[in-house]
């Protein structure tokens, strides 16, 4: 599949312009957004940004190695290279291969590697989520796993010096989370899964 299909414009985004199977992943992930993760205010930083129609959706069919590291790569540049009023994070979803919740971590750390090897680390942050997220050491069925289950495996590229800058306004930012564990407790089983059928 050609670049310019695989990823969507950089500013000015309009779903028209992609496939209609990809049109069908940036609309079920804005509707997660709209209705978990702004809606339950799971990530309190996020709703101005997707107000002001901010956050970049790029969409990757790729399974071969090198087809990810040139999407992966190219998405890193073009964040960087592009300012932040325009784009001030991205969000990378994968369509193929990534199913199993082990074969998502697997990649997720070959891409922080990556980060790494491109000294890139104090610029970007990676954060996760899979439609079967499971935190380490948490039971099987512990809700608290909904707050990273995403409709597809997704991996947020986030600017380190806006999370620096927010951050610097909580003064405890564990907090977060324990309020959103807090949020889904009090919602219930069964609401949490008709908000996330996907994470059943």
């Amino acid at each position: 599949m050609a670049k310019h299909e695989r990823i969507c414009r950089i500013t000015q985004f309009d779903p028209k312009t992609l496939s209609v199977a990809h049109q069908d992943v940036v609309e079920n992930t804005r509707r997660w957004l709209d209705e978990m993760v702004v809606g339950l205010n799971l990530c309190p930083f996020s709703s101005s940004v997707i107000a002001r129609d901010q956050v970049r959706y790029a969409v990757c069919d790729a399974t071969t190695d090198a087809e990810l590291q040139q999407f992966y790569l190219s998405e890193l540049e073009l964040l960087l290279g592009t300012n932040e009023n325009e784009v001030a994070t991205s969000l990378l979803m994968f369509t193929q291969g990534l199913e199993a919740f082990e074969d998502y971590l697997t990649l997720l750390e070959w891409f922080e590697e990556l980060l790494e090897a491109a000294e890139l680390t104090e610029h970007v942050q990676l954060a996760s989520f899979h439609p079967h997220y499971q935190f380490d050491g948490v039971e099987a069925d512990d809700l608290s796993h909904f707050t990273n289950r995403s409709p597809y495996p997704t991996i947020h590229l986030l600017r380190q010096d806006q999370m620096t800058k927010v951050l610097a306004h909580v003064s405890d930012p564990e907090k977060i989370y324990l309020d959103n564990i807090e949020t889904l407790n009090r919602l219930g089983r069964g609401q949490v899964e008709a908000l996330c059928p996907w994470g059943k």
